[in-house]
């Protein structure tokens, strides 16, 4: 949500003459709800998610959601809270209250608004205008309910201080694509207005760190499952060559047995004949 600036003209970082007062305090929350609905709150907190989890070896890069922007120097009421923001060369991506741009030395990089029957209009005048003030590279929108701009999503990059568009294309699917330079990620919305991100060069989808875990825990299931398989099928084929064996040593015994009683019943007739000519 965005308060209103009460001054017309927007900037950026101050005048160098400016001096800071540290003992301003800037509010963290300006009382307005994350999203209207969840229409808003799911799109919003899984991309934010995605994209914490693709940068999470940055130290430099600073991804979070519906945080405060302060812009003006000692002007707590002039401030703009995007619904997902990135910075990269920040220093550190430790957790803030706030962003205040002149204590952070730059604006967001990237901004992208989700969509509502209450915010739209100031997402595509009052806050687009803000975003080119202080200088954030690249402003998405996107509409999760089809209701408020058609298409869908709508990329932009700052040149020469006023946004032009970013290319978004439709394929045969309906599902709308859009290219992030900032990011250097893909933006994908389908036909059920799901919005997604993913990788531009092999297509995957960025996972969430949740995802992540839970593909990883999937693997591991399957990999135990393999494993428990491949020793039930190692135990079968021992049981099988124990039973082989077993059944040689019976045959064997047998034999043995049976050559035993022939040589018995050989030397007891041996007897006999050597007693019946001596007789």
């Amino acid at each position: 949500m965005v308060t209103k600036p009460r001054e017309a003209a927007v900037a950026g970082l101050p005048d160098a003459a400016e001096i800071d007062d540290l003992t301003i305090h800037y509010p963290s929350s300006d009382g307005e709800p994350m999203a209207e609905s969840e229409q808003q709150y799911i799109p919003l907190t899984e991309t934010v998610a995605a994209l914490r989890h693709r940068f999470r070896h940055r130290p430099d890069v600073y991804v979070i959601g519906d945080m405060l922007v302060y812009y003006r120097m000692n002007h707590t009421r002039i401030r703009v809270a995007p619904d997902i923001l990135v910075v990269f060369g920040a220093t550190g991506n430790h957790p803030r209250d706030s962003w205040l741009v002149w204590r952070e030395g730059k604006a967001p990089d990237f901004v992208m608004e989700i969509a509502s029957q209450g915010t739209w209009e100031r997402d595509v005048r009052e806050k687009r205008d803000i975003y080119a003030a202080i200088g954030v590279k690249e402003y998405w929108r996107f509409d999760p309910t089809g209701e408020c701009f058609t298409p869908a999503l709508v990329g932009e990059r700052l040149v020469d201080g006023k946004y032009r568009h970013l290319p978004v294309i439709e394929d045969a699917s309906g599902e709308l694509r859009g290219h992030s330079p900032v990011l250097g990620l893909e933006f994908r919305v389908d036909a059920d207005l799901r919005l997604r991100v993913h990788e531009p060069e092999t297509g995957a989808r960025l996972r969430t760190l949740t995802e992540s875990e839970d593909a990883r825990q999937a693997a591991e299931d399957a990999r135990q499952v393999a494993e428990d398989a491949r020793q039930a099928e190692a135990e079968a084929r021992q049981d099988a060559e124990d039973a082989r064996q077993a059944a040689e040593d019976a045959r064997r015994a047998e034999a043995e047995a049976r050559q035993a009683a022939e040589d018995e019943n050989r030397m007891l007739r041996e007897q006999i004949r050597r007693l019946q000519e001596g007789g």
